[in-house]
């Protein structure tokens, strides 16, 4: 049985590694958890997410004050949180 994901260790390690501001990165992964479900939900189930669609769309809220390098870099370590402890994999 997998433990639930505990979104604030999660925060914590991404600001750790990153150094942004926890707030903003709380932004981008809101804004990244819409984009996610809304494109699941167009695609009955299991979308196949463009990084760079995502990146341009995260970055196109007015809230988010972060550089495109940035945001990327939030989603990366994120990744490898979520690899890390069993909640996310990469598809062949």
């Amino acid at each position: 049985m997998n433990k639930p994901l505990n979104e604030d260790d999660m925060l914590q390690f991404i600001t750790e590694k990153t150094k942004a501001d926890p707030k903003q990165i709380q932004l981008v992964l809101k804004y990244e958890k819409a984009y996610i479900t809304k494109a699941e939900q167009s695609s009955k189930g299991q979308a196949d997410i463009d990084i760079d669609d995502l990146i341009d769309h995260i970055l196109s809220r007015p809230d988010v004050l972060l550089t495109e390098l940035a945001v990327d870099t939030i989603l990366e370590v994120e990744m490898d949180y979520l690899m890390k402890n069993g909640f996310a994999g990469y598809i062949d």
